[in-house]
């Protein structure tokens, strides 16, 4: 018999290896499939972990594909009327299967009733169609026996775009205040082994067991689909062909970072992002405004994102370096001598107000109050160092300095790298193996650096 999952032993330090081994790479635009009519299938097959695990898993495949975990993530257009025909081809003994849409009204063609939702019959179909009434981020899952076909893997994101989107200056609402830059989804999802195990049992190979849902105890966690660090490893990586979608944060000094989080599993995840607070400007797909039209006049700065199970948030995040305390460029004052009554020149700026001015230009964006401040600590000796995978050599962004033969070297723009993690900190392991989990890396890198 295949087994569910097969753990390697001696894998710690490969993991701590492969987490400074990532090509700093990922899409400043969610993957997805837009349109307004959709073939989904579901149906089963395994999915990998980090630390050699393959499990099995149900999901729902595109056009006859593969199955995902998650499904595919659907990115329609607000106002378009949209159509999602479900095939059935789980094991006969799983039984019905069906999609619910929260947040939408649903009308429902052909297959048979369920509690939730008409639901297809093994080896037979269901339509549904849905408005896209308002912009935003939601999820879908299964509407049949959630407690099993939902834990298996039956669920998947789906994007609203407003009506006023404009590819060149995107809003995720129809207000100005909720333009980005970039956009980056955030599917949390766990997993309990036991049920995918007994599951397998039970569907793949008849046999005669029971699969407790009650005594729920996850030990992988998940960001769309991925456990780290996986997570960083570039989107449709061949070796993980029913896990298409990364989670590679990255922006540029003064930017906009669009956090869309879909709590789509059965646990709360707080998820917390290094670097800066970001400002909840939508939950649940409605814009947190006192008035229509007003804008997220009601956002609120979070340090830690915390998105409860069967809720969505949307975020924004921005970083600048403001209040460290130091010119993260490392700029030098470059105070201009001049003839006597010729300074200061008109290329003579008191930046940060310390009644020293200097030529030196400022960064796009750069904190001005900070300009020209020195690195406030002495680096130790390189003897006397570590180094990561991500360290250019250098404090500064957007430098480079001097590393060890063999040390570095995945940080060609000199970026600056935070960890992106569950706050819960059993859910930064993968079955007990840390590092691993709900984590990512987002990388800061300088201005002007290209991020497709």
């Amino acid at each position: 018999m295949k087994k569910v999952f097969n753990i390697t032993g001696g894998i710690g330090v490969v993991l701590l290896l492969m987490i400074f081994m990532i090509v700093p790479r990922a899409q400043a635009v969610i993957d997805g499939v837009s349109g307004t009519t959709f073939n989904l299938t579901a149906r089963d097959g395994f999915i990998s972990t980090p630390d050699g695990g393959s499990v099995y898993a149900w999901g729902y495949a595109l056009n006859g594909g593969v199955m995902q975990y998650p499904g595919p993530t659907l990115i329609l257009n607000e106002g378009d009327t949209i159509t999602i025909t479900l095939t059935n081809e789980l094991p006969a003994s799983a039984g019905n299967v069906s999609i619910v849409f929260p947040g939408h009204s649903v009308q429902e063609i052909g297959g048979s009733a369920g509690i939730a939702a008409r639901e297809a019959l093994p080896g037979g179909t269901v339509t549904y169609r849905i408005k896209a009434n308002n912009p935003g981020t939601y999820y879908y899952q299964s509407g049949t026996r959630p407690d099993i076909q939902v834990s298996m893997g039956l669920v998947g994101a789906m994007i609203i775009r407003p009506w006023t989107f404009d590819p060149a200056n995107p809003t995720a609402y129809n207000h100005p205040d909720s333009s980005y830059d970039h956009e980056y989804l955030f599917f949390l999802t766990e997993m309990d082994l036991n049920i995918h195990e007994a599951a397998y049992k039970k569907y793949a190979c008849n046999e005669n067991v029971q699969i407790d849902t009650n005594s729920f105890f996850p030990v992988y966690w998940f960001i769309n689909g991925r456990c780290a660090p996986d997570t960083m490893f570039p989107a449709g990586a061949p070796w993980l062909p029913n896990q298409p979608y990364n989670c590679r944060p990255r922006l540029r000094p003064g930017e906009k970072l669009l956090m869309r989080m879909i709590g789509a599993g059965r646990d709360l995840h707080p998820f917390h992002h290094h670097g800066n607070n970001s400002l909840v400007i939508a939950r649940d797909g409605r814009l947190l405004e006192s008035l229509p039209g007003s804008g997220p006049d009601m956002a609120v700065s979070e340090f830690t994102l915390t998105v409860p199970p069967g809720g969505t948030i949307d975020a924004i995040f921005e970083w600048t370096g403001a209040g460290l305390g130091w010119d993260i460029y490392g700029h030098e004052q470059d105070i201009d001598i001049a003839p006597e009554g010729n300074f200061p020149g008109a290329e003579d700026v008191d930046h940060n107000g310390d009644g020293i001015f200097d030529s030196v230009a400022m960064e796009p964006n750069e904190y001005a109050s900070d300009h020209g401040k020195p690195f406030p600590v002495v680096l130790p000796d390189e003897s006397e160092m570590a180094f990561g995978g991500l360290y250019s050599g250098s404090p500064f962004l957007g430098a480079a300095g001097s590393l060890p033969p063999g040390e570095g070297g995945l940080n060609m723009f000199g970026g600056f790298a935070y960890m992106w993690h569950s706050h819960n900190e059993k859910e930064m392991t993968n079955n007990d193996i840390f590092p691993g989990g709900m984590m990512t890396q987002c990388l800061v890198e300088p201005p002007g650096t290209p991020i497709p």
